[in-house]
């Protein structure tokens, strides 16, 4: 039994751009397998993907769905993945675990470089994946020209698994480029075969020509059968299809309306033919198989009616109801449909199910049922954030339920991060892009009840002094009842270069500042730089005590750290304070076609260019290097997507301080009210 479930059982994403019809798809793959009656839309919010509330109010997929049928005896889990590049990570981390992909496409050459992160990411991590190129209903260019278009962002030979008819600029149906037979689509049926139309014997005799010189050069055999113009069994072609797919060697395409359904049975049938089987995922991932029961968290859910839900890949063993993984028992095994949940008594290597109640596992986790067993498996890369919103909830009880509903969010969405920033005491949400934080909190106020006030985050400017050594005395001297307070210090204060931060040192001779009170000196020291006389935190000071004097009785620590305090209150603003901004060096990846875009908009944001080039792994693609001030940086990712087709990204970290120009000072100083001392 265990091997048939196991031989048995097929686990596909859906992957694709923003609009491409991925949920569209899935709902005609589930309503031509019987699994659903009746097909839903995107418009009317009833599709089994896009069930969370979030997907539905914005008509597009804000993370995955999976969803289970059955065709010729075997069990298809789908996972439909978000299209925005924003939601990314989700496509990723489900891509870990499934046998192949679906890439759902339009006949729009001039949009292929949106499938280019998505290509690289299948052929790195070696995952099968098919071409469906959709809404043909829609196309405008040839079918031959939509192959070149794709042929240009992947690395892998894409071959042409069926040839479209087209009447006029609506698809009427295909020819088979194995069996070389022609059929006609009827909605809501299968095709019909039809004879073959000798209007397109020489453009498909070339596709063909293409698709087998392409498995050609994988098999030897085949390769000296077209050498002698012998016609190779169908069979061999199908089965090089099967061995070339699941070794990621070749893209086979197919052509359809996922909306009237067309094209998506020949589509269903190839899975189901050439789809490699889960075992040989897992030994493609470095998996042997055993009985001990080994899983990994794909997605992780909080839904509103079950609680917690892990969406999992069984890689190797047996999940029965009950079973501990990682310490944590296991509330109940699920397949999923949607948002329906039918209870299983157990899952088989192979498939992919979801756990409930599985506390403090997270999405990204290696489950197990072995303690000492410590199961290493790849994992997609986290994504670094490049948006952020400083959040305050509306209702100021409700700062305390924050830190643990932001933790939640965590484990469902990785590529979210936070922070209580230490210089601004902002809590800052971090993600990747403006529609991927809203998300985030309409969860936080529609799961959690927690709405926020959002801005965007402060700036963590610095400032520092330009002038030489200036001497400066600072005299406190307090009498009240009883013991009065007396402290008084001489301190010389001078500019540091760039970057070495605080010093504080002492001359002090003969005792006349008593080594007990040297510390509220310095302390009283830097707690006035915490603020300096333009309203921020100074760096690159350093400061001297070499005078003063005490008295016996009034004299204490605390009194020389006021006496500290007032001579920096005074010194400070006669040593030429400036204002320091964080400049951040930044690595934009970008197609080569939108380089000098990239250069025009980092020239605009104060950006100082340090080059570019291509990226050595990434045929047509350029890095350009460049420091760019983090004021410039805020909403940096939403141009630059404006204007890269949605695919360019950027890696940042932080460099150096640098001196704000004049006329930009003035406007910030007026903007934050140059809170002084």
């Amino acid at each position: 039994m265990t091997e048939k479930v196991k031989s048995g059982s097929r686990n596909v994403a859906i992957v694709g751009p923003y609009l491409s019809g991925k949920t569209t798809l899935l709902e005609s793959l589930l309503f031509v397998t019987g699994s659903i009656t009746r097909k839903g839309n995107v418009k009317d919010s009833n599709t089994i993907g896009d069930s969370a509330n979030e997907s539905r109010e914005r008509k597009m997929s804000v993370e995955v769905s999976a969803a289970c049928c059955e065709y010729n005896d075997v069990q298809f889990t789908f996972i439909d993945c978000p299209g925005s590049i924003e939601f990314a990570q989700e496509t990723y981390n489900a891509l870990i675990g499934v046998d192949a992909a679906i890439v759902v496409c339009e006949p729009i050459t001039n949009r292929v470089q949106t499938l280019a992160p998505l290509f690289k990411f299948l052929d790195d991590w070696e995952v099968p994946h098919i071409v469906f190129v959709n809404k043909m209903d829609r196309a405008n260019i040839h079918v031959l020209e939509t192959l070149h278009a794709l042929k240009s962002v992947s690395s892998r030979p894409l071959v042409a698994h069926q040839y479209p008819i087209m009447r006029g600029e609506e698809l009427t149906g295909f020819i088979d480029l194995v069996t070389e037979q022609a059929y006609q689509y009827h909605p809501g049926a299968p095709a019909d075969p039809i004879p073959f139309p000798e209007h397109l014997k020489e453009e498909e005799h070339i596709a063909r020509a293409e698709m087998l010189e392409a498995l050609a050069n994988f098999d030897d055999h085949l390769l000296e059968e077209l050498l002698e113009d012998i016609e190779p069994p169908q069979e061999e072609i199908f089965t090089d299809l099967k061995l070339e797919l699941g070794a990621d060697l070749v893209v086979p395409v197919f052509f359809g309306v996922a909306e009237l359904d067309y094209g998506v049975r020949p589509l269903l049938e190839a899975i189901w033919r050439e789809v490699p089987e889960p075992e040989i995922t897992a030994t493609r991932r470095g998996i042997s198989n055993g009985n001990t029961p080994l899983a990994q968290v794909l997605k992780t859910f909080y839904t509103p009616q079950g609680g917690k839900l892990s969406l999992v890949r069984v890689w190797s063993g047996k999940l029965t109801d009950g079973v501990v993984l990682n310490g944590v028992r296991a509330g109940g095994i699920y397949r999923l449909c949607g948002q329906q949940q039918n209870s299983i008594n157990q899952a088989y290597s192979g498939e992919i199910v979801a756990l409930s109640r599985l506390e403090g596992i997270k999405t990204g986790d290696i489950l197990t049922s072995e303690s000492s067993q410590n199961s290493q498996l790849p994992k997609a890369t986290t994504l670094e954030p490049v948006y952020a919103l400083a959040i305050t909830p509306e209702k100021r009880n409700d700062e305390v339920k924050l830190s643990a509903a932001i933790t939640k969010l965590l484990e469902e969405d990785p590529s979210l991060a936070w922070e209580q920033h230490g210089d601004t005491h902002e809590v800052i949400l971090w993600g990747q892009g403006e529609i991927h934080l809203q998300v985030a909190l309409d969860r936080l106020r529609r799961k959690y009840n927690l709405p926020m006030n959002t801005h965007l985050p402060q700036v963590p400017y610095k400032e520092t002094i330009r002038k030489g050594t200036v001497s400066v005395h600072g005299r406190y001297k307090h009498q009240s009842g009883g013991h009065g307070q007396f402290g008084d210090v001489f301190l010389e204060i001078k500019p540091l270069a760039r970057g070495e931060g605080f010093s504080f040192r002492e001359t002090i001779v003969g005792g006349v500042v008593p080594k007990q009170y040297i510390p509220g000196v310095e302390m009283g020291v830097r707690e006035f730089l915490a603020h300096g006389p333009l309203g921020f935190p100074v760096v690159d000071v350093a400061v001297t005590l070499t005078n003063g004097s005490y008295h016996n009785v009034d004299s204490s620590e605390q009194a020389f750290k006021q006496a500290a305090r007032l001579a920096m209150q005074i010194g400070l603003p006669q040593c030429e304070p400036t204002l320091l901004e964080p400049i951040l060096r930044i690595q934009v990846t970008t197609p080569n076609e939108f380089t000098s875009r990239v250069l025009q908009i980092l020239s605009g944001r104060r950006g100082q260019i340090l080059g570019y080039e291509g990226i050595h792994d990434w045929q047509g693609w350029d890095c350009v290097i460049a420091y760019l001030p983090q004021a410039e940086m805020q909403n940096f990712i939403i141009e630059l997507r404006s204007q890269t087709l949605g695919v360019g990204s950027f890696h940042w970290e932080f460099d150096h301080l640098q001196e704000v120009p004049e006329k930009l000072t003035e406007r910030i100083l007026i903007h934050n009210g140059n809170n002084t001392h």
